[in-house]
């Protein structure tokens, strides 16, 4: 099955997730179980202390890992998420977020983590373990 591009990715993201479009979500890579994305700045994104939102980078690592589990796929995938546990490591400062998803295991569950560190930083920021239900897509 040769492999989606990560714009026909980002496509299929975002009719699956309209949040995703809404926050501008792109999918700088995905293959071979992995996927990169970025969250582009904006304001709604804040919180209080003036740093990134929780729910904005749980949002993120979701969709990454989805998009992770597409580049498997040829960009058919319904799996669920069953779970997303976070760790924040250190606070992200007004800028776009880079998330790297990438599969551990896949089956009936499948398990993935996802890194995420502000744009202009190579330090991590936030550490997420998350598993899925495997759906077969509809035909």
């Amino acid at each position: 099955m040769d492999a989606a591009s990560p714009s026909a990715i980002q496509a299929i993201v975002h009719r699956g997730v309209p949040l995703a479009a809404a926050w501008g979500i792109e999918v700088l890579a995905a293959a071979g179980g992995t996927a990169t994305c970025r969250l582009p700045w904006q304001d709604a994104l804040l919180r209080p202390g003036g740093t990134v939102s929780g729910p904005a980078l749980m949002g993120l690592a979701d969709v990454a890992m989805w998009a992770a589990l597409l580049g498997l796929t040829d960009g058919r995938d319904e799996s669920l998420t069953t779970s997303l546990n976070i760790h924040f490591l250190r606070r992200l400062p007004p800028g776009a977020v880079i998330a790297e998803a990438r599969v551990l295991k896949r089956g009936r569950i499948i398990v993935g983590e996802v890194l995420m560190r502000g744009e202009a930083s190579a330090e991590i920021a936030a550490h997420v373990t998350t598993s899925w239900a495997a759906v077969t897509p509809r035909a």
